[in-house]
């Protein structure tokens, strides 16, 4: 079906001073019209705002890890990531989503005792992989001696860091990067603490770190 108008299906002259030569505004409006919602815009046509429907589902992949001890399997999207895992298919929501761009620590976990950006890890890489999370580290109704630290240092205000700050100050004694200070500063740096208690975190660090010699 061709989608030009005749010059009848066009409204006459008002009279306005609108140019007779080429197409008038009138004319373009009614061919946008005309073919269903296409418009010229600079010479090149533009679909309307419906786009088509994605076909297909996002790919996903079975996955097994242990997790605080625990072997769990899951079915997840190959682009979701170790801490959305945790939160939502797991439902340990202790590890907190700050940036989600592996900038503040708020989502460190331990896998396979190594610390790392939950958010920047992809679950499907973790295929056997072991797990730690913050609710993973008391024996029981026993604190791990750094949780015991922050109580006894008030290593925190807010607390949305902490199970981050812990978890990377636990990395942090188990690579032995507690000699200083201002090592074990430098060595935290990548845990952001919004309220400021950097000092009595490092403290709290020293402390369990001295109680393990």
């Amino acid at each position: 079906m061709s989608s030009e108008l005749s010059d009848s299906a066009l409204p006459p002259p008002t009279g306005t001073g609108e140019s007779t030569t080429g197409p008038s505004r009138r004319t373009v409006i009614a061919t946008g019209v005309a073919v269903g919602g296409v418009v010229v815009a600079g010479g090149t046509f533009l679909a309307g705002a419906e786009e088509a429907p994605t076909e297909g589902a996002a790919p996903s992949s079975r996955v097994s890890l242990t997790v605080n001890g625990t072997r769990r399997t899951v079915t997840v999207d190959n682009r979701t990531s170790l801490l959305d895992l945790l939160r939502e298919h797991l439902d340990l929501t202790g590890s907190k989503k700050g940036c989600n761009a592996g900038a503040c620590g708020a989502c460190t976990v331990l896998v396979d005792g190594r610390r790392v950006n939950s958010c920047l890890t992809l679950a499907v890489r973790l295929e056997g992989a072991e797990v730690t999370t913050i609710e993973g580290l008391a024996d029981g109704d026993e604190l791990h001696p750094l949780q015991q630290a922050f109580i006894e240092q008030d290593a925190f205000q807010c607390g949305y860091c902490t199970p981050g700050q812990i978890l990377s100050g636990v990395g942090c004694i188990q690579e032995g990067h507690t000699g200083s200070l201002e090592e074990i500063r430098e060595f935290m740096s990548g845990n952001i603490c919004r309220c400021g208690c950097y000092v009595k975190i490092v403290r709290a660090v020293e402390q369990t770190a001295a109680g393990r010699k």
